[in-house]
């Protein structure tokens, strides 16, 4: 491989950095914590989002759907990469970063402003997913530009401490995130009235029309992120390579069908990237999805807590991302993924006896059977969202997955409906493909009843037990519940917060060090290309899949804990993968054609 002669403003690696290079990546990790903001709004407001887009279908259904709207952004994350990864190799980093900034912002206004499926019709749902689709191809496009942009002005010897910054980036999305969400909602909720929405129904003001101040109040970080970034120079290998001509004509082709470098982006993928992925999105995401859908926590407590463990752990990014300048990237993110690997179970378990005690009771001490035509049972996992899943089986398994319920599965003769029996409560479940009339909404209502009827008499708790972890507000104290977040001093609270702090630390290890070690993996003259792809192939769908993969493998077997071998299975790979196929990099000139 070639090497280009090194610019005079970067000659010396062993040079503190400028103060100007520092203002540089301090702008580039500000518009990125921005773009992260707008990306995670929908995840957050998912369930609200689904009742105001998809309010033809019932509940269950509906939030399923916007769950999957939601998947559709990480769907297309590496069809993104390929797109603005040759364009940054192209015409550059910084034009790239204000492409994929103006689209991000842009459809996450829009999504603010969209009339819903009551005002539209189906135009409504067909809207919103193409502006999802929007967030995912531009946020594919940003974050490779934003590492390399980083890497290629930071002093090699601390070039892992200077690219950790932008690794918070994703962390402090999520987090300004949650805050805006939380004080809208506490704000709209305490000053507005309920809304009665067109089915009659009542629902607070937050849930009717609130949801959308967040949304839209992101085209100021918009303004201030195109700002920014029109501030910022080109970097100087990328400069020095267009001087040289020595610029790539076809990204593409070189980085993927030359062997040389598609077995590296092959490595990258599976030896690093897959494992930190879903370490990432199981200490920030899953558990946020754990704590809240699993164990009925409420949502401002889940918030609170969440926002604390982001809080306390987000150092471990800087402070990983200085060791892996010292002792290399490898043992840093391979031993992320280990340590994760072998302490999910027991830490989950722990998370659930802590936060929800009597489910975790009831789940050890209750039998629940369903007893079902196995030919009936599917795998409800479903990204494309073009499957429907309406037999007897899928309908009582999702609904006792959906209630955090431990069963067992008896094979039943073909043909016949699927029954759920509850510590001694023989439930029949229903067909949803054969229902009509008025059938289609009092059957599920009544199946729905019967089992949580039978759940709370097996001692299953219901959303309100005493027992369940909460930090509790007053509504019409409005935005004085602000100082609510420092109600965390009690044995229960703490543990909770030590658990979310040490899956977030363990995020932190593996995902501090990434953005150097994928910038050291390839050459200038393809990097945005080669490294765009194997990191968004692993954190849009390795990760972004897991809280629908967890769930269907739940719901398969009727175990609680069963989702997190997805997590603990990729984790393991990639020790293994990346132990014996990918380099230690930390020492490369990254100056290369």
């Amino acid at each position: 491989m070639s090497s280009i002669p090194i610019p005079a403003n970067v000659a010396s690696r062993s040079r503190p950095m400028t103060r100007e290079e520092k203002k540089v990546i301090l702008a580039s990790s500000v518009g990125t914590v921005f773009e992260w903001y707008d990306f995670y709004l929908y995840g957050s407001l998912a369930v609200i989002i689904g009742a105001q887009f998809f309010s033809q279908y019932p509940e269950a259904t509906r939030n399923v759907f916007a769950l999957l709207a939601f998947a559709a952004g990480f769907l297309v994350r590496p069809f993104g990469a390929l797109v603005f990864g040759r364009l940054g190799d192209l015409v550059g980093r910084k034009y790239t970063f204000l492409i994929t900034i103006t689209i991000m912002g842009a459809s996450t206004f829009l999504v603010g402003v969209l009339p819903a499926y009551a005002s539209i019709g189906v135009a409504a749902p067909i809207a919103l997913i193409t502006l999802r689709l929007a967030q995912g191809l531009a946020l594919g496009g940003e974050y490779g530009g934003a590492a390399i942009y980083v890497a290629e002005h930071a002093p090699q010897h601390r070039r892992g401490f200077y690219t950790s910054f932008i690794q918070t980036t994703a962390t402090l999305g999520l987090l300004l995130s949650l805050v805006v969400i939380m004080f809208t909602q506490i704000y709209v909720n305490a000053n507005y009235p309920e809304v009665v929405m067109a089915s009659g129904a009542k629902v607070p003001a937050f849930a009717a029309w609130g949801w959308r101040i967040p949304f839209i109040v992101s085209v100021l970080l918009l303004a201030v992120s195109l700002y920014i970034r029109l501030q910022m120079k080109e970097s100087p290998a990328f400069t020095r390579m267009k001087q040289e001509g020595a610029l790539s004509k076809a990204p593409l082709s070189e980085a993927f069908g030359q062997w040389k470098n598609a077995r590296i982006a092959l490595f990258a993928l599976l030896g690093m990237v897959a494992g930190q992925a879903v370490v990432w999105y199981t200490g920030q995401f899953y558990a946020l999805f754990y704590l809240r859908s699993v164990l009925k926590v409420d949502q401002f407590t889940t918030n609170v807590l969440i926002a604390w463990s982001l809080i306390i752990g987000t150092g471990g990014f800087l402070l990983f991302g200085w060791l892996s300048d010292r002792i290399g990237r490898k043992p840093i993110i391979l031993g992320g993924c280990l340590v994760a690997a072998l302490t999910y179970f027991p830490l989950f378990e722990l998370l659930t006896a802590t936060a929800n005690p009597a489910l975790h009771q009831a789940q050890q001490s209750t039998t629940t059977v369903v007893t079902a035509d196995p030919q009936k049972c599917s795998f409800q996992f479903n990204p494309t969202g073009t499957a429907k899943f309406t037999t007897s089986c899928d309908v009582a398994k999702a609904l006792l997955a959906r209630n955090s319920v431990n069963y067992t599965t008896v094979d039943a003769p073909a043909g016949t409906l699927t029954k759920v029996t509850i510590g001694g409560t023989e439930i029949q479940a229903y067909d949803a493909s054969k229902l009509t009339g008025e059938d289609v909404k009092t059957v599920p209502a009544a199946f729905s009843r019967s089992v949580s009827e039978a759940l709370q008499k097996a001692g299953y708790p219901g959303a309100n037990d005493p027992g369940i972890v909460r930090i509790a507000i007053e509504p019409q104290d409005g935005l004085w519940n602000v100082g609510k977040m420092f109600d965390i001093f009690s044995a229960q609270k703490l543990t909770i917060l030590a658990i979310l702090t040490l899956f977030v630390l363990y995020v932190t290890a593996v995902y501090g060090p990434i953005a150097a070690a994928l910038t050291e993996f390839f050459p200038t003259r393809i990097r945005y290309t080669g490294l765009s792809l194997p990191y968004h192939i692993g954190n849009g769908w390795f990760g972004g899949f897991l809280p629908a993969t967890a769930f269907a493998m739940v719901a398969a077997t009727g175990d609680s804990y069963f989702g997190l071998w997805y997590p603990v299975s990729i984790a393991l790979m990639t020790v293994v993968v990346g132990f014996f196929l990918v380099p230690e990099t930390y020492k490369r000139d990254i100056f290369r054609t």
